[in-house]
C-alpha cells in the first residue's frame, strides 16, 4: 500500500494551532497599552529576535499604506501597524494565529483583514496590491522559497518594500539536543537540513513531540539570491542573536533584509 505524501502545509497548520494553545511567545497578542501608544504615533515591531526594526526601513508615513503581514499571525505586528493607521491584511497558515489578530482588532476597534493561506500562493491578492510586506521569521516552516519571493514581488506596487526575517541556516548544523539542554555546539547535520530527512520519526517525536512544526533550513542563496532573482534590490541587511545562549559570541541567529521593488518594475509575474 502506498503511503500518503506528507503535506507540510496541513501539518504545520495544525502544529501552529497547537503552539497557540501552548502559549508560544510568538502567538501572544499585544496589550491595549501597545495599541494606545501606536495610535499616538509611537510604535515599533519586531522582525528578528527581540530588537525593533530600524525605523528607517519603513516608509516615512505608515498611515494610509496597504500592508501585508505575511505568515505573521499571532496578534503582534498586524494590530500595531493597523493602530498606526495602515490598512493591514494578515495572511497566515494557522487559523488560531489569525484568531489572535482578530481578537486584538475586535478589542481595539481596528480595521484589520485576515486571510488563511500559504505564503507561496498569494493568488487571493491582485497584482500591485500592497505598499509594504512584513515577513517575520517564518519561512523555516516552508519547503521552498522561490515562490514566496516571486509572489511578494508580484503583489507589491512598484517602489514597494519587503521586510523579511529568517533563521541563520548554519544553526541547523548542530545537534538540537546538545544545543538546547547542555549548551554545546555539536556539529551533526549536513545542509540543507529538513526535519523529515535528517531525523528519524521516533527521535523527532522524542525531541519535540509528534505535533511540532516541521522545519527546513534555507541557504543564503535561497534567501538573498532568491529575492534578487525575483526582481528585488536588497537595500538593507542586519542580524540578531538567537534565543539560545549557546550560540552567543559564535554566530548570529537571525538575519533580516530590506528589499525594494523597482519603481519601473512591471506588475505581472
Amino acid at each position: 500500500m502506498s503511503r500518503t505524501p506528507f503535506d507540510p502545509v496541513a501539518h504545520n497548520r495544525l502544529a501552529w494551532d497547537r503552539q497557540v494553545e501552548k502559549g508560544n511567545e510568538w502567538s501572544r497578542p499585544v496589550g491595549p497599552e501597545v495599541i494606545a501608544t501606536a495610535r499616538a504615533g509611537q510604535w515599533s515591531i519586531v522582525l528578528i529576535g527581540y530588537e525593533p526594526v530600524d525605523p528607517s526601513w519603513f516608509p516615512p508615513q505608515i498611515a494610509g499604506l496597504d500592508v501585508l503581514c505575511l505568515a505573521s499571525g499571532g496578534g503582534q505586528q498586524g494590530p500595531v501597524l493597523a493602530a498606526a493607521g495602515a490598512r493591514v491584511t494578515v495572511l497566515d497558515n494557522s487559523p488560531r494565529q489569525l484568531e489572535q489578530d482578530e481578537t486584538v482588532a475586535a478589542r481595539e476597534g481596528l480595521d484589520l483583514r485576515t486571510v488563511l493561506g500559504d505564503a507561496r500562493d498569494l493568488s487571493a491578492f491582485p497584482d500591485a496590491s500592497f505598499d509594504l510586506i512584513l515577513h517575520p521569521v517564518s519561512n523555516l516552516f516552508i519547503p521552498e522559497l522561490a515562490p514566496v519571493w516571486r509572489e511578494c514581488h508580484r503583489v507589491l506596487r512598484p517602489g514597494g518594500t519587503l521586510l523579511s526575517g529568517f533563521l541563520n541556516p548554519d544553526l541547523y548544523l548542530f545537534d538540537a539536543e546538545s544545543l538546547e539542554t547542555r549548551g554545546e555546539l555539536v556539529v551533526r547535520h549536513r545542509l540543507p537540513y529538513s526535519d523529515l530527512t535528517h531525523l528519524e520519526p521516533a527521535e523527532r517525536e522524542r525531541l519535540w513531540g509528534p505535533d511540532a512544526p516541521v522545519e527546513y533550513s534555507h541557504s543564503l542563496s535561497e534567501q538573498l539570491g532568491g529575492q534578487i532573482a525575483a526582481g528585488f534590490a536588497i537595500t538593507g541587511f542586519t542580524e540578531a542573536p538567537h534565543h539560545s545562549e549557546a550560540t552567543a559570541g559564535w554566530l548570529p541567529g537571525y538575519f533580516a533584509t530590506k528589499a525594494v521593488k523597482a519603481v519601473n518594475a512591471g506588475t505581472g509575474h
